[in-house]
């Protein structure tokens, strides 16, 4: 498989890169970054995947975020992938709305036409990307974690949670957590999987929580000066979700916070670090 290396450029003793390649699961053209630490030069180092948010691609967390000053320090990869398939015959949203199509894949495997040809980023991040990364010898697969912003957040939870012996750990800051109870949600569910809600299921934090017999350790930061706090996050529906299922949910509410990349910045130290305890031992 040929990945095509569009920048790299030295950050704190490593490398950022920013790759592209020909994906197979979305039938187009795509980019994603990935940033080695220094440890990388002597052995192999833990994986930390990062999904972003609406309207973003893979460069708002490697230019906002400022994670790779602690991925330096902790010996940490991070692997940030695009946040929908992208291209010219790649259907977007009639009306140009921000939070559907390109740049709003959802992180799941669509059902509905036209976005059934291109938008399987469940398929993507979960198996694809793994073995794109292949071609780096540095990345030691055996260890990965996996974290996310708000729509980003809600695929970071719900693949971690499909794949629980997969991932380590798993965060989130402001995760859109009950999207089939909310109106970004249930758009997209609509949009990409049709009506049938028994297909919603297996893209719900909430629902995949409550039922699922195993999880990895989970973590999720919340601003309380977020805007899309009450109506489209709703973590409170989490938190009862974690304890129906019996799992334990390391929760943080912040006074003041918005759902902004400083929101992120501010505390992706603490996830970087929280992944590193996981990660770091045998």
């Amino acid at each position: 498989m040929t990945v095509e290396t569009l920048s790299d450029v030295a950050c704190f003793g490593g490398r950022q890169l920013r790759l592209q390649h020909a994906s197979e699961a979305l039938s187009c053209a795509m980019t994603f970054s990935v940033y080695l630490p220094p440890q990388a030069r002597d052995h192999v180092v833990p994986v930390v995947y990062w999904l972003s948010g609406l309207t973003c691609t893979d460069e708002n967390f490697v230019t906002k975020a400022g994670a790779q000053r602690a991925a330096a320090d902790l010996g940490l990869a991070l692997v940030a992938p695009d946040t929908s398939p992208r291209g010219v015959g790649v259907p977007d949203d009639l009306e140009g709305a921000y939070d559907f199509g390109l740049g709003a894949g959802f992180y799941l495997n669509a059902t509905e036409a036209p976005f059934a040809a291109h938008y399987h980023m469940a398929s993507y991040v979960e198996e694809e990307l793994p073995a794109v990364l292949g071609a780096f010898p540095e990345l030691d697969h055996s260890r990965e974690a996996i974290s996310g912003h708000s729509m980003g957040g809600h695929g970071a939870l719900t693949i971690a949670l499909r794949n629980p012996s997969r991932f380590r750990s798993v965060s989130a800051f402001a995760p859109i957590c009950a999207p089939s109870q909310v109106p970004w949600g249930q758009k997209a569910f609509r949009g990409y999987l049709g009506e049938d809600r028994s297909t919603w299921a297996r893209y719900d934090a909430c629902a995949l929580l409550a039922e699922g017999s195993s999880a990895p350790p989970l973590r999720v930061d919340q601003g309380a000066a977020d805007a899309f706090l009450e109506t489209q996050l709703r973590p409170e529906l989490l938190i009862a979700a974690a304890a129906q299922g019996g799992h334990a949910l390391d929760y943080h509410l912040h006074d003041g916070y918005d759902h902004s990349y400083f929101f992120i910045a501010s505390f992706i130290d603490a996830h970087l670090a929280f992944h590193a305890q996981h990660l770091l031992t045998a």
